[in-house]
């Protein structure tokens, strides 16, 4: 009896696998350059890849799991979040097969710390 329950168990939990969306994942990529990792989505969620520009002229990127009622929207994000300082607006589109939102870009570690570096400095003068 045990063992059976053991197999339906483990039936189960391969179902459950097979239904998990595998999306690419980038918080943030300036240009055409977004460092991307691989992540499970939740219920509900789709794939995303989400263009837009930063403080009117630097065009970022993002990538990953949204949830399906954000999907095919823009959204506008401004600083502080009660004034009219818009630091970036993002069009999210999405999709729903892995690995759907595009392929990764990789670059070397020293590469990686150079943008987040400029990133950081970016960001620190779009704030002030």
């Amino acid at each position: 009896m045990n063992r059976t329950i053991f197999q339906l168990l483990a039936v189960t939990l391969c179902f459950a696998a097979v239904q998990a969306l595998q999306c690419y994942n980038c918080k943030v990529g300036f240009w055409n350059l977004c460092i991307t990792s691989k992540v499970t989505c939740n219920s509900g969620e789709q794939c995303f890849s989400g263009r837009g520009k930063a403080a009117g002229f630097m065009d970022i990127s993002m990538k990953g799991c949204l949830a399906i009622a954000d999907c095919n929207k823009t959204s506008t994000v401004t600083f502080p979040s009660s004034g009219n300082t818009t630091v970036y607006q993002m069009t999210k589109t999405c999709c729903n097969t892995d690995l759907c939102n595009s392929a990764p870009t990789t670059l070397p570690g020293a590469l990686q710390l150079t943008l987040a570096s400029v990133a950081a400095v970016f960001a620190a003068n779009a704030l002030f």
